[in-house]
């Protein structure tokens, strides 16, 4: 049973209390005075796509919170993988006011893509990780029904060269990278088809418009009662909680496509120390709640708050990653 409006902000004040004294004092020293009237949540890709949950689930908790009176309001700005939301949160006041949330590869991989990008890491000050998603390759009605693991596929790839394609939420993401990767490693012809985000791809690949589509697992869960998708490995360290029979990458023989990405909150950069500090323990408090864990388990996504430097630090460990595989792949703004 969630916790009623008295007790859940009794909780977060407790968290926000938590911070010490001198952040208190800092709330009132400088930036606004909190709690602000309500916050906006910029989001750069389609409704009803993973992340989308996890914006409006945790916006929702924001009510009632030492950081803002009411619930956060989710603002949706598809395109150029999430580059938009994120030049849009560039120009907003740095006042706590405005967030967005964004994949790490927004901030890790495309400065290694776009020479002219509109933003800069410095930009934004990270907030707090607010969920993991495992990656996963799934296929459709077409590709033949006797296509049954990663092995097949590629051989099936190899051998109908004209129809061996796969979706991607956007040119630059980490799927992108990840069906490319795999194309380089098998020496198959995987030909890109880069979507505005996870829900037209895998509506394309459940309709046979396209033979496979690399996105985050959560996205293909509810076609799997269907039968008319197959997911065939997925990118984490070890097998999604959420799809427990379909092996890894790495366990069919391709470590280099582990990837484990988080959706993350980020603020304008110059928002005051404080105010990034009260909307990091209203999203890791959110982050703890049933109600909340249980909606983002629904869109295969494990909940996962953190520091904002902890944020930062892996983004950095991101960034380098990536950097070098990136190079491999070839891939550019001008590709």
């Amino acid at each position: 049973m969630p916790a009623s409006p008295t007790r859940r902000q009794a909780l977060q004040a407790a968290a926000f209390a938590a911070l010490g004294p001198a952040a208190l004092l800092r709330v009132q020293a400088q930036g606004p005075a909190l709690p602000l009237d309500q916050v906006r949540i910029l989001y750069g890709f389609p409704a009803g796509s993973s992340g989308d949950t996890v914006a409006r689930r945790v916006g929702e908790r924001f009510a009632g919170s030492p950081y803002t009176r009411n619930a956060g309001v989710v603002e949706n700005k598809p395109g150029a993988g999430g580059r938009i939301a994120l030049e849009t949160l560039k120009a907003a006041p740095a006042d706590g006011s405005v967030l967005a949330l964004a994949p790490v590869s927004a901030l890790a991989n495309y400065p290694h893509i776009y020479s002219k990008l509109a933003y800069r890491q410095e930009d934004f000050a990270p907030v707090s990780i607010g969920a993991v998603m495992h990656h996963g390759l799934a296929i459709g009605p077409a590709v033949p029904p006797e296509v049954k693991t990663l092995k097949d596929f590629v051989a099936w790839a190899k051998a109908n060269p004209k129809d061996a394609s796969y979706g991607s939420p956007g040119a630059g993401t980490t799927p992108h990278f990840l069906g490319a990767l795999l194309g380089i490693e098998t020496g198959t012809d995987l030909k890109h088809v880069p979507y505005r985000g996870s829900i037209p791809g895998v509506t394309d690949t459940v309709g046979g418009q396209i033979a496979a589509m690399v996105t985050p697992s959560g996205d293909y869960l509810p076609h799997l009662k269907t039968g008319k998708i197959r997911v065939l490995a997925t990118s984490g360290r070890q097998r999604s909680p959420y799809l427990p029979d379909v092996p890894t990458f790495a366990e069919q023989g391709f470590p280099s496509l582990t990837a484990e990405e988080w959706f993350g909150f980020y603020a304008p950069a110059r928002t005051p120390a404080a105010t990034v500090a009260a909307a990091n323990a209203a999203i890791v408090q959110a982050l703890r709640e049933k109600t909340v864990i249980d909606s983002l388990a629904l869109a295969g996504l494990i909940p996962q708050g953190s520091t904002p430097a902890e944020m930062a630090a892996s983004q950095k460990a991101e960034y380098d990653r990536w950097g070098p595989l990136i190079k491999k792949i070839g891939f550019t703004a001008e590709s």
